[in-house]
C-alpha cells in the first residue's frame, strides 16, 4: 500500500508519549508506523489512529537488535513506499541507576542498550530510508537530566548526554543528503511510567525527596502531559522547522535555562 502522504515510524510507539505521537502525526496528516516491544500495546496504539481515521501500521520491534530494527523499517517502507519522518522516542530509566561509583555494571548495559544503542540502530537504519524518499527529519528524545548536573541517574544522564551529541553529528553528516535531526530535553511528563514510580503530583510531595511541588513553584511548566512533547516532535519534523537542525529543544519549563 503505496500512500501519497508523508510516513512516520514512531519508536516506543506503544507508550504514554509514543502513543500521543502517533495520534498527533497522524493528525498533522502522517501515516504512522508505530514498533513497540510490546505488541499489545502496538496494536492498540495504531487502532486508536485508525479509530479516528487515520492509517498506521502496528510493528513488533525489539529495539536494541539491529537486525529487528532493519526488519521494522523495512516493513514501513514495504507497506507504505516511503519514510519522511523518524520519531525515536523509546527509552527510559531503570530504577537501580544510580552514582556512578555504586551502580552495578549491568544497570550501565541495560541503561545504554535501550537508551543509545536503540536510538543509534533507528537511525542506522530510518536515515537511508529517508533520503531515499527524498529527505527528511529525525526527532530524538533526550531529558533534562543530559542538560543538568542534578540528576542522581548517572547512567541515564549519561546515555542521554551521548543522544544530544549524536544528534548533532548526525545534521551536520547528513544535512547535504535533506535529513534534518533535532533533539527534545524533557521534562518531567505524566505517562503511566512516571505515575507508577512517582505518583500523581499530590502524592509525590511524599515520594519525591526534591519535592515537586517546591520545584513547581519556581518552574511552573516543568511538568506535562505526553502531548506536549508529542507536539514538539510534530513541529520539529514538520516543514515549518525547516531552519532547525543539529539542535536540542528543552521542553522542561525552563530548569535548564534559569
Amino acid at each position: 500500500m503505496t500512500v501519497s502522504t508523508k510516513v512516520v515510524f514512531i519508536s516506543g510507539g506503544g507508550g504514554g508519549i509514543g502513543s500521543a505521537a502517533a495520534r498527533a502525526f497522524s493528525a498533522a496528516g502522517y501515516a504512522v508506523a508505530v514498533a513497540d516491544h510490546v505488541r499489545e500495546r502496538a496494536d492498540a496504539a495504531a487502532q486508536s489512529v485508525i479509530a479516528a481515521g487515520g492509517q498506521a501500521l502496528a510493528l513488533y520491534m525489539d529495539i536494541t537488535d539491529d537486525a529487528q530494527v532493519a526488519r521494522a523499517i523495512g516493513e514501513t517502507v514495504a507497506s507504505y513506499g516511503r519514510l519522511d519522518a523518524l520519531y525515536n522516542c523509546a527509552g527510559g530509566t531503570d530504577p537501580a541507576d544510580g552514582p556512578v561509583t555504586d551502580v552495578a555494571l549491568d544497570v550501565f548495559d541495560r541503561t545504554m542498550n535501550l537508551d543509545l544503542r536503540g536510538t543509534f540502530l533507528c537511525c542506522r537504519h530510518g536515515i537511508p530510508a529517508i533520503i531515499a524518499s527524498g529527505g527528511g527529519a529525525v526527532v530524538n528524545m533526550s531529558s533534562g537530566a543530559a542538560l543538568r548536573g542534578a540528576s542522581p541517574f548517572h547512567v541515564y544522564s549519561a546515555a542521554k548526554g551521548a543522544i544530544l551529541s549524536l544528534t548533532r553529528a548526525l545534521a551536520g553528516h547528513y544535512a547535504k543528503q535533506g535529513v534534518r535531526v533535532n533533539c527534545i530535553a524533557s521534562g518531567r511528563v505524566m505517562t503511566e511510567r512516571i505515575i507508577r514510580t512517582y505518583g500523581t503530583l499530590e502524592e509525590s510531595v511524599e515520594r519525591d525527596p526534591q519535592n515537586p511541588l517546591d520545584r513547581m513553584r519556581e518552574y511552573p511548566f516543568w511538568i506535562g502531559e505526553p502531548e506536549h512533547i508529542a507536539a514538539t516532535a510534530v513541529f520539529l519534523a514538520s516543514d515549518g522547522a525547516r531552519m532547525i537542525t543539529g539542535t536540542t529543544i528543552p521542553a522542561d519549563g525552563g530548569r535548564s535555562s534559569y
